[in-house]
């Protein structure tokens, strides 16, 4: 689908066609779509190949005045075992009088630009608005880990209370996460830095601030990922080891139950046999012996902390 946008009156709003210096907004366009872009605007076909490609990483390249710009947005999903954040690929392609976003499915980052709620872009401001673009990429990113950060902490604290694998799959999805959102940020300072020394696109002067500022939010984004992925390891190693130690507790437990119920059946056998000679043959005398071992049994166990 093939959506156009121009900035009126500072504010994006949408145009029924084609206008130069419009933006062109592309999700999972059809093939004559593409054709009549790569015709109308001598677009190299690898560039829309490879922005429709989910597994492309962050890049950039230029081909006949034209030039490509992968980069890694963020995107949440929701699973039988809770949220998973993903990334996925956003083809930014900038030509003579236009900026062209090629992208497989729906993202928020980019609705917040077509609903008109980032105010103050320029459409015809081809670098200016490709850095605004990702710059909300960027924070968008930042906000993403402060939720996974606010989860993490409600699945350790249920973890806390509970043996069952459903908040370790939780994590196992936020850990994921995290390394998802830490590759493809450091995809996307390589390709920033490429940006910034200015050779694939002409930078202004007033667009020097902004891509600073680009680059600044995906350096702290970056090192928030490490340390929350650093955190998560540890957290899972301990998490598990705890998990296996409840085990090993009820399991101690129900091995000095089954000791101590053990001792009526052993009593009852021994005055059940055939045989003659053993104190005190009466019915209440094996009830009081196994009684009363049962009670010695466990103050021992309980001394001992196995109950």
């Amino acid at each position: 689908m093939l959506s156009y946008y121009k900035t009126i009156e500072g504010k994006i709003q949408s145009i029924a066609e084609y206008e130069p210096g419009c933006w062109i907004h592309c999700v999972a366009p059809r093939d004559e779509e593409i054709n009549g872009l790569i015709r109308d605007f001598s677009i190299e076909p690898d560039f829309f190949r490879a922005a429709m490609d989910e597994e492309e990483s962050s890049h950039i390249d230029s081909e006949d005045g034209n030039t490509l710009i992968i980069i890694d947005i963020p995107s949440v999903e929701k699973t039988e075992n809770g949220l998973v954040y993903i990334t996925t690929p956003l083809g930014i392609i900038m030509t003579e009088k236009n900026v062209i976003t090629v992208m497989t499915r729906e993202n928020s980052v980019l609705n917040e630009f077509t609903e008109g709620v980032v105010r103050g872009v320029q459409t015809n401001l081809k670098t200016r608005f490709i850095l605004n673009i990702m710059l909300r990429v960027a924070t968008r990113y930042l906000q993403y880990l402060k939720q996974i950060d606010k989860i993490s902490m409600q699945v350790e604290t249920e973890l806390r209370k509970s043996m069952k694998n459903a908040e370790l799959f939780q994590l196992l999805n936020i850990e994921k996460s995290l390394v998802y959102f830490s590759s493809s940020l450091k995809a996307n300072e390589i390709t920033i830095e490429k940006i910034m020394r200015g050779r694939t696109i002409r930078l202004y002067e007033e667009d020097q601030d902004l891509l600073e500022d680009v680059l600044i939010e995906v350096k702290q984004a970056i090192e928030m990922a490490n340390i929350h992925l650093n955190i998560m390891s540890g957290t899972m190693d301990a998490f598990a080891s705890i998990i296996s130690n409840n085990l090993n507790i009820v399991m101690k437990v129900l091995a000095s139950i089954t000791l101590i119920i053990s001792i009526p059946t052993v009593i009852s056998s021994l005055y059940g046999m055939n045989v003659t000679g053993l104190p005190v043959p009466e019915f209440w005398f094996p009830v009081v012996v196994a009684m009363g071992c049962m009670g010695i049994a466990a103050y021992f166990l309980r001394k001992k902390n196995m109950l």
